[in-house]
Parts: C-alpha cells; structure tokens; sequence
C-alpha cells in the first residue's frame, strides 16, 4: 500500500501546488513519527506482558493488571487508527484529514479511558462527562458519515487523477 501510496504521488508531483507538495511532505514525516510510536508502544506492551508473565503476574482478575495491559493495547490501537489515517491522506489526496476519521479516534480514546478507569474510585461527574463525550462523538460522527454519504450521492464519480492533483 505505501509503495503504491508513494509511487502515486511522485508520479503526480509536478501536478501538486506548493501548498499540496508541503502537505505530502507533513504527511509522510507524520506517518513516520507515529510508526515510530507504534513501535515503541508495542515494544512496551510486549515488554510489560512478558514481565507479568515471567513473574506469573498476569491474571486477568485483577483490575490493575487488566486496566494497565488493555490500556496499553488500546494505545496501539489508537496509534494505528492514526498511522491508518494519516496515511489515508496521501492515498486519496485529499487536502484535510476527514472529520470522521478524527471522530473516530476520539471515540476510541474514550473507550480507552472508560477501559482503564476504576468505577469505584472514580468521580460520578467524569463518568458521566465521558458518557455524555461518547454520546456527542457518536452522533457528530454519524452526522459526518450522513453528510458524506449525501454529497458522494449528489456528486459523480472522480478519477485518482482527479484526486491526486487536486482539481
């Protein structure tokens, strides 16, 4: 995909305005820099997961285990929904991250955050503002993906020429 994502853009390159060569460039150093977090997050996980078993650590009965290792993997997760994202923009060339794509990581840092919290020690007015953070993210990300599946529908269909150089 990336080689394919690459390839693309360069054969598209003399095409591009300065603003959208300037772009790819942020583009890819981003890409790199969060695969470089990506790797280091999963080393740690991998790490951490290895110690709780090499100290016979790792049960899944207890919270603080559990809350540590599925927040860590939802680290990953996110990251790569990022990495995903970012790295969608330069296959599509399009000129702005999608809103949606952005909503969409958002609800998983709060599902992160609702993974790793302890209830019994939390105060009801987080819980609730998460909830309530959930519930708006939700339907701000549905309004996006309504929005977008209208105006696909209204307009035709565009070649990757097209998206590539922006016309």
């Amino acid at each position: 995909m990336r080689r394919r994502i690459f390839d693309e853009t360069l054969r598209h390159w003399d095409q591009l305005s300065f603003y959208q060569r300037f772009e790819q460039i942020i583009v890819l150093l981003l890409g790199l820099v969060i695969s470089v977090v990506i790797i280091a997050a999963m080393y740690e996980l991998l790490r951490t997961t290895f110690d709780l078993l090499r100290f016979r650590m790792l049960d899944p009965m207890r919270a603080d285990v559990f809350e540590a290792v599925f927040g860590m993997i939802m680290i990953v997760l996110i990251a790569l929904e990022f990495n995903h994202t970012i790295l969608g923009h330069m296959e599509r060339g399009v000129s702005i991250i999608q809103v949606r794509a952005v909503v969409l990581i958002a609800l998983l840092a709060v599902l992160r955050k609702f993974l790793v919290i302890e209830i019994g020690k939390t105060d009801a007015i987080l819980l609730l503002a998460l909830s309530v953070a959930t519930v708006a993210l939700g339907a701000v990300y549905w309004a996006v993906r309504e929005q977008e599946k209208s105006m696909r529908a209204d307009r035709p269909h565009r070649t990757s020429t097209d998206s590539v150089s922006g016309e």
